[in-house]
C-alpha cells in the first residue's frame, strides 16, 4: 500500500523559512515525478515543484522560483521543500504527490500523479 505522508508544517512570519518533508512508502516505480502542489484560501490547487527521480531534474512555479528548493533522499525515501522568504502569498495547505513519469517533464497537472498525501498546513504572517 502506498502511503504519502507531509510533516514540517507550521507558522512563521514572512521573510521566515519553513522545511516540509514528505516520507514515501510502498511505492517501486524506479521512474518516477515527485512534486510539491498548494492550495490557498479561496484558490485553485497549483504545483509548487517537481522532481524527476531517474535524473534529478528540478523545477519550479514562478512565483517560488529562487525561494523553494525540492530536493529527494532516496536512502531515507522522502522528498523535502526547503521553504525561504516566506511570503503571506505562500499561506496554503501543502502536498506531495508521486507518480509515473512520463516523457519529457514532470507534469505539473495534479491529475497525473496517482498517490498524494493529506497535507500539512503553512501559514505566513505578515
Amino acid at each position: 500500500q502506498v502511503q504519502l505522508v507531509e510533516s514540517g508544517g507550521g507558522s512563521v512570519q514572512a521573510g521566515g523559512s519553513l522545511r516540509l518533508s514528505c516520507g514515501v512508502s510502498g511505492y517501486t516505480v524506479s521512474r518516477n515525478c515527485m512534486a510539491w502542489f498548494r492550495q490557498g484560501p479561496e484558490k485553485k490547487r497549483e504545483g509548487v515543484a517537481t522532481l524527476t527521480t531517474h535524473d534529478g531534474s528540478t523545477y519550479y512555479a514562478n512565483s517560488v522560483k529562487g525561494r523553494f528548493t525540492i530536493s529527494r533522499d532516496s536512502a531515507k525515501n522522502t522528498m523535502d521543500l526547503q521553504m525561504n522568504d516566506l511570503k503571506p502569498d505562500d499561506t496554503a495547505m501543502y502536498y506531495c504527490a508521486i507518480g509515473p513519469y512520463r516523457w519529457p517533464l514532470c507534469s505539473w497537472l495534479g491529475d497525473e500523479y496517482d498517490y498524494w498525501g493529506r497535507g500539512t498546513q503553512v501559514t505566513v504572517s505578515s
